[in-house]
């Protein structure tokens, strides 16, 4: 830049020189040189002074590690994602990955301050920085990896949208067994999601009528599901498992077969720090990789004298990858020990050991008939 500058100086020395020795020496000069001369102005000026004024890219891992604690985006309250237990806690699979993340930053679970945002909301407070990771049951799709200056970090949960239904339809004496017996049925979801735009998909491509009710908050959505405002409620079937729990008699409700959509449900970061988007992504795959290789929070602390290579590599005995994350070596080791690998994390909070009872289905281990993989530790 100081050579640009320099040249300028010069140039310009030049033509006052040019002036003192005639008119028609400098309109000579000028006709011939002066486009490049602009040119060459026009191209300096974006890395001059325009530069200048603009803000630097935040560098979220230092960011976090100064402030002490990772600020994470979590949902309002749903059972299995995130939700407040009786002792303050936050539990659920997307709570627990914002702990694997703050694992890996400042080594400690405890260090993440949970910060429960509406479907409206939770975009903006990603982009405007007031958060470092959203972590809260959010589809994966074009228009949100494209338009909002987000990325999406991978795939935390593979789900699909489907119903719930009183097992009669008010006012009538048919049993709903289907969607199709939803036929001119009255449907709550919630607002600002994709759920709307599923429902509107499928009901005319199958030539269903219907009417839709939508709230800002899932609570009050199965609130009016349940004191019979609407027919049916929709979400994300993992979802329709946790909201079940809040029904007065849960027995009097069926959750439909049907799955009308894909619903990719994952972590996003901001657009434009590469490290924290590969700290954020290769957190996920560690988790995979870890259940994958057997690693988990009960045997992990006894896996130092392992001989296989790509554990090794895993928990940071050999390799240095860590470090190329700009996080100590055993930064994965010390996320199954606090946190658990994929299958803990899931079993606490959807499958065997919650209440949710939700069968892993599609995110079994691509070894054991799922579709979960991730890329290998190298």
């Amino acid at each position: 830049m100081c050579n640009y500058l320099l040249f300028i100086r010069k140039a310009f020395s030049l033509l006052i020189r040019l002036m003192r020795i005639g008119r028609q020496v400098v309109t000579y000069v000028l006709g011939k040189y002066l486009k490049y001369f602009l040119l060459l102005l026009i191209h300096l000026i974006p890395t001059t002074s325009i530069a200048q004024k603009v803000i630097p890219l935040q560098d979220t891992l230092q960011t976090v590690k100064a402030r002490g604690y990772l600020v994470c985006g979590v949902s309002q309250g749903l059972a299995g994602f995130s939700t407040i237990d009786d002792r303050g806690h936050w539990q659920g699979i997307d709570a627990d990955f914002c702990r694997a993340v703050a694992v890996a930053a400042l080594g400690d679970k405890q260090k993440v301050k949970f910060i429960p945002l509406s479907t409206k909301d939770r975009f903006t407070a990603l982009q405007s920085g007031e958060i470092d990771l959203l972590a809260r049951n959010t589809t994966w799709t074009l228009s949100r990896d494209s338009s909002l200056g987000l990325d999406f970090a991978g795939v935390l949960y593979y789900d699909g949208q489907g119903f719930i239904v009183k097992n009669k339809i008010k006012n009538s004496t048919l049993k709903v067994s289907s969607i199709a017996d939803l036929n001119g049925a009255i449907i709550c979801t919630n607002a600002g999601t994709t759920t709307e735009l599923n429902i509107a998909d499928y009901f005319q491509s199958h030539d269903l009528k219907y009417q839709i009710i939508t709230f800002e908050k899932s609570d009050e959505a199965v609130l009016a599901y349940d004191t019979g405002r609407c027919d049916a409620y929709s979400t994300d079937r993992a979802g329709l498992f946790a909201q079940r729990l809040q029904l007065k008699d849960q027995s009097n409700h069926t959750i439909l077969s049907e799955t009308i959509s894909k619903e990719p449900l994952g972590p996003v970061i901001r657009q434009g720090d590469d490290n924290w988007s590969n700290i954020v992504r290769w957190t996920l795959f560690a988790l995979i990789n870890a259940e994958e290789l057997g690693v988990n929070q009960h045997n992990v602390s006894s896996m130092g004298d392992t001989t296989q290579p790509d554990i090794q590599r895993l928990l940071g005995y050999q390799g240095g990858l860590g470090e190329k994350l700009g996080l100590q070596n055993d930064w994965v080791y010390q996320i199954i020990l606090q946190v658990g690998n994929y299958h803990d994390i899931f079993e606490r909070n959807l499958g065997t050991l919650s209440l949710l009872k939700v069968d892993r289905g599609v995110n079994r281990l691509w070894t054991e008939g799922g579709i979960l993989y991730a890329p290998p530790f190298r």
